[in-house]
């Protein structure tokens, strides 16, 4: 599941940096003030839907395009970046990726992708690495089952909100899938479940934005590295999810705790 689809199912969470951190992990750039979210535009016509997004919605495309592939044999490519050494996990999974620990004053762990693997086994490393790692793969099947991504994180946005330039930040993942109804059901079950009933069957285009404002945040005590405390602390705010629908725009607020 998708990180924000779980936060507005659950939008207080309990100790996050510990029992959530496959979603408190995307908080940790940000203090008090309002920030860009992720964003994913959804463009229908009679033969396939389009998904492009910005980074941190990476994720949520491959999921939905992968489980539309027809055979069960892919060829990915593309690269993991990771906080942590996940070695194992990549072992356990099947792969046999080269992870290098990078050598500047943040460490991360990436590894350049390219695999011959099967559907089921794709759609298992999408949901274990989306806890603690970017999974940015590229692969083609036919011309309404491909995923494109960029290979490397984009810097954080400085914009402000009402400065954002959405159409420039969609193009980090782009993927296709066939237009049918099974697709439609799946594509609105992970991407928008809140928003379902305001839609109709005629729908052209739809753009969903997520925005913060983060109000308070909770330093951990007994911590001193001040690096660390950023990290652990939490955030309280309100995700502001809006969605544009062929130009009628509905936006819903949740109170979270991340």
């Amino acid at each position: 599941m998708h990180f924000l689809i779980e936060l507005i199912e659950t939008p207080i969470l309990m100790d996050p940096a510990k029992l959530h951190i496959n979603i408190h992990r995307h908080f940790y750039r940000y203090s008090r003030g309002e920030f860009l979210g992720p964003a994913l535009k959804i463009l229908k016509s009679n033969t396939r839907i389009t998904l492009k997004s910005t980074h941190e919605y990476e994720d949520l495309i491959a999921e939905i395009v992968a489980n539309t592939i027809p055979e069960d044999k892919i060829e990915i490519k593309g690269s993991l970046i990771t906080g942590s050494d996940i070695s194992s996990t990549i072992n356990d999974l099947g792969f046999d990726w080269d992870l290098k620990k990078s050598t500047g004053k943040t460490i991360n762990y990436k590894a350049i992708i390219f695999s011959n693997t099967t559907k089921s086994s794709l759609l298992r490393s999408i949901e274990e690495f989306r806890k603690n790692s970017y999974y940015l793969i590229s692969f083609n099947v036919n011309s309404t089952c491909k995923l494109t991504t960029k290979k490397n994180i984009p810097q954080p946005s400085k914009k402000k909100v009402e400065e954002d330039n959405v159409s420039k930040r969609i193009q980090f993942c782009t993927g296709v899938i066939n237009n049918s109804e099974h697709n439609i059901k799946l594509l609105l079950d992970l991407a928008l479940p809140d928003f379902k009933l305001n839609l109709n069957r005629k729908w052209k285009n739809i753009l969903i934005t997520n925005n913060y404002k983060i109000s308070d945040l909770v330093l951990p005590e007994h911590v001193n590295d001040w690096g660390l405390k950023r990290i652990l602390a939490i955030r309280k705010g309100k995700l502001f999810r809006s969605i544009d629908i062929d130009g009628e725009i509905i936006e819903k607020q949740y109170s979270i705790v991340v």
